[in-house]
């Protein structure tokens, strides 16, 4: 292996071999208990070019994009979930009724990976952070939300849901993969 840095195997019950890269630029391969140190060294191997590629853009975007938004002290990390607890519950309810939806408990959360959720009762949870972005990124992350109640996946159905509220979603999606969590 040239140029792959250094990565962890993670092996459990799973069928496939799979890549992932962190935020933080770390690899990881997950694997089956059952393939070898060489098989997973081969894939890893194979996806040298994808590794390289994306490692490449993460570090790019991390140089140009905004401050992380958790580098922030604790009373601005309260200030941040009392203005969402203000400002994202009357959104759901704004962009609930405009896509004929229902919902159950809104929570909001400071959470390291996501910037919302939707369970499959109809809870919603919120990033509390979302409020150190903008007021379109908000709408953007509610929105996208909201439309797991009508498909709970991310197919071209779910998409033409989002896109039917926001059609430059598209965007607004690219806008928050500039923040770091």
């Amino acid at each position: 292996m040239n140029d792959i840095p250094d990565y962890r195997i993670i092996k459990s019950r799973r069928k496939t071999i799979g890549l992932e890269i962190s935020t933080d630029l770390q690899i990881t391969v997950r694997a089956p208990y059952h393939l070898s140190d060489a098989k997973i060294s081969e894939f890893v191997e194979s996806k040298q070019a994808w590794i390289l590629k994306h490692l490449a853009i993460m570090k790019d975007r991390q140089a140009h994009s905004p401050a992380p938004v958790s580098n922030i002290s604790d009373k601005e990390l309260e200030q941040l979930t009392d203005k969402a607890r203000r400002v994202i519950p009357n959104r759901v309810e704004y962009f609930a009724r405009i896509i004929g939806v229902t919902y159950g408990r809104i929570t909001i959360r400071h959470q390291k990976t996501r910037w919302g959720s939707c369970s499959s009762s109809g809870n919603l949870s919120f990033n509390c952070m979302l409020m150190a972005t903008s007021p379109e990124l908000v709408d953007y992350v509610v929105v996208h939300e909201l439309c797991h109640r009508k498909q709970m996946n991310h197919s071209s159905l779910f998409w033409k849901e989002v896109e039917e509220i926001l059609p430059d979603y598209r965007n607004l999606r690219a806008r928050l993969r500039e923040y770091r969590l």
